[in-house]
């Protein structure tokens, strides 16, 4: 699975330095981080009711296509970012074996924008 993940930060790195006018990731490097953040927003609204119209009983292909588009745009905007993948996918690695409760419960309770800005 990572090895998709890495060919896909691959492309994204080249195509964010390619031409906006031919590429759609340069594009959207060009606009900013808020219009990837807009995209990221949107496609995370489709998951949810795509979800919704697999739980009434819709084929799982639309969610699935919809994952894939939230991904690909998040990955966009870690690019954008200069953020490596390998950084998030480190972190869910350092999560197994650990219980989610007994891990946000280990939280200072403060988000990760307030800690940030307490720093």
């Amino acid at each position: 699975m990572s090895d998709v993940l890495e060919q896909l930060q691959a492309t994204l790195r080249l195509r964010k330095a390619a031409d906006p006018e031919t590429s759609y990731v340069a594009s959207l490097h060009q606009k900013g981080l808020n219009r990837i953040l807009e995209k990221v927003g949107e496609e995370a609204t489709e998951v949810i009711l795509a979800a919704k119209d697999v739980q009434r009983g819709a084929g799982r292909a639309e969610l699935v296509g919809e994952v894939a588009d939230l991904w690909f745009h998040s990955m966009v905007m870690l690019s954008h970012l200069d953020v490596n993948i390998s950084e998030v996918t480190d972190c869910l690695a350092a999560r197994f074996g650990n219980s989610g409760i007994a891990e946000k419960a280990g939280r200072t309770g403060r988000s990760s924008s307030q800690t940030r800005a307490g720093e």
